[in-house]
């Protein structure tokens, strides 16, 4: 993994039968980057993405498309940005096969979580 790397939260969304994939990231420290679980990053993406997302929601309903694998947050190497997520994102967006997308995603992450909350409860992040 890259000495710094670049954490994106993603939210695999369905929306008037088409899919969307928003994502939203940020630069580790490199502490944040050293630490179990990169907690307070995690909540700021999580926060920002989940806004846009609802932003969305005038549009028409949404719909998570595949259970707690829809907030996703992973660890991306910064070279990894500029072509290899977009051509992910692009072949989820045209063919929804969301095996070849996390596929994929795992091959290029280092670490990732699902996002999750329960009533009463902080977000939790999850090993993915």
């Amino acid at each position: 993994m890259a000495e710094a790397p670049y954490l994106v939260a993603l939210a695999l969304i369905e929306q008037e039968g088409r899919r969307a994939l928003p994502l939203a990231g940020r630069s580790l420290t490199v502490e944040a980057a050293a630490a179990e679980q990169p907690v307070e990053v995690a909540h700021a993406l999580a926060l920002e993405l989940l806004l846009r997302v609802w932003q969305r929601s005038d549009e028409g309903p949404i719909r998570r498309v595949c259970g707690l694998d829809s907030l996703l947050l992973v660890e991306l190497p910064m070279e990894r940005l500029p072509e290899d997520l977009p051509a992910l994102k692009s072949a989820w967006l045209k063919t929804g096969d969301t095996q070849a997308f996390q596929s994929g995603l795992r091959v290029m992450a280092g670490r990732g979580w699902t996002l999750s909350v329960a009533k009463f409860q902080p977000l939790t992040l999850t090993a993915w």
